[in-house]
């Protein structure tokens, strides 16, 4: 399969480099013309503000409302997936979640954490880096992970977002986990 990372900002190789490793082709995404040519798109972090500016300046997102590609959204990817962030209305809308971001604190509260993720792994490393957290969920969302009391990773439909960064680590279940029973199912 084909499967694609969106190439406007965040860790783009290294996402590229988890898609490989779970046997499939990883590709770069940088134009909408690409989305007719993948079987799903990871959204990666980074900034969501800017994410959401190079998405309207590039033309992505009324393609990606309107898309029914499946989607993984990593921190800032998962704010953009979300259907509201912290009283503000969503952007993409694929997920009914309310997100509040950097609800871990600045970029020197960034941690580590042992996760385990229902459905994927009772040791998966999250790696948090001012990352926000799921603060309410829909009815048809189903929570995977938390980290204290704070939700970190939900799936609903085709769409899966964690509010860490598998890509950081050599672990690539979770990309596999998307691949495997979210796309192929």
């Amino acid at each position: 399969m084909k499967i694609g990372v969106l190439a406007l900002q965040g860790a783009v190789r290294e996402h590229i480099r988890h898609i490989e490793l779970s046997g499939h082709e990883g590709i770069a995404i940088k134009k909408v013309e690409q989305l007719d040519d993948i079987d799903g798109l990871i959204l990666p972090g980074g900034e969501s503000t800017t994410l959401r500016r190079l998405m309207d300046l590039y033309g992505f997102k009324e393609k990606l409302q309107q898309s029914e590609l499946p989607m993984f959204g990593t921190c800032a990817g998962l704010i953009v997936l979300a259907s509201d962030v912290e009283g503000e209305s969503g952007y993409l809308n694929k997920l009914d979640i309310t997100v509040e971001r950097n609800s871990f604190g600045r970029q020197v509260d960034s941690f580590e954490s042992e996760l385990e993720i229902k459905g994927i792994a009772t040791d998966i490393e999250g790696v948090f880096i001012r990352a926000p957290h799921i603060a309410k969920v829909g009815d048809n969302v189903e929570i995977l992970s938390e980290v204290g009391d704070k939700i970190v990773a939900v799936k609903q439909d085709k769409y899966l977002g964690v509010s860490f960064h598998p890509e950081l680590t050599d672990d690539y279940r979770v990309t596999d986990y998307f691949i495997n029973h979210m796309i192929q199912k």
